[in-house]
């Protein structure tokens, strides 16, 4: 839901107010990080600010591929390329620094800006390797779907059956 909510509102945006991808950039960016000041202020899981944050952590993390691509005329393959390189670096920083990644004991400052910085990578990465496949590769975008739906159906089977640890899985 995050994701077809997030691109629906950046591509309104974009589109329909004229805002461009640089002004809707900008614009949800600033709404992401008064969201996350209200998620880092909250003492407790409040389902309606974290959604909101989500959705629009998925928005930026969305613009930030597409701002790569359109305006930097970085390709798909790089694109998809840094932000593993991102991810792959923050589960690394998150975890030497605080010697877990489990989301359950996000209890500190510092582990919930690590969980958010994997969040945004994760969603920037997502877009960038959807695009890649369905677009670059000609997959298309309902077989690319397909994939990705088969890949995560894999991952679920594998930590509900063979017991994979569940970090590994996340």
């Amino acid at each position: 839901m995050a994701t077809t909510v997030g691109e629906t509102a950046a591509d309104f945006i974009n589109t329909n107010l004229n805002r461009g991808l640089v002004g809707t950039s900008l614009l949800m960016i600033g709404l992401l990080i008064v969201a996350l000041i209200a998620q880092f202020r909250s003492s407790r899981y409040v389902p309606v600010i974290y959604w909101i944050a989500i959705v629009l952590i998925h928005i930026v993390g969305t613009l930030l591929t597409d701002n790569m691509v359109e305006n930097f005329g970085v390709t798909l393959t790089l694109a998809t390329a840094i932000f593993a390189a991102a991810l792959t670096a923050t589960f690394i920083g998150w975890f030497v620094s605080e010697r877990t990644l489990s989301i359950h004991s996000i209890h500190t400052t510092k582990r919930e800006v690590w969980y958010w910085l994997a969040v945004l990578f994760t969603f920037a990465l997502g877009t960038a390797l959807g695009d890649l496949i369905a677009e670059t590769y000609a997959l298309g975008y309902w077989r690319s779907a397909l994939l990705f739906a088969g890949i995560i159906a894999f991952v679920t089977l594998l930590y509900r059956y063979a017991k994979l640890n569940a970090i590994l899985t996340f």
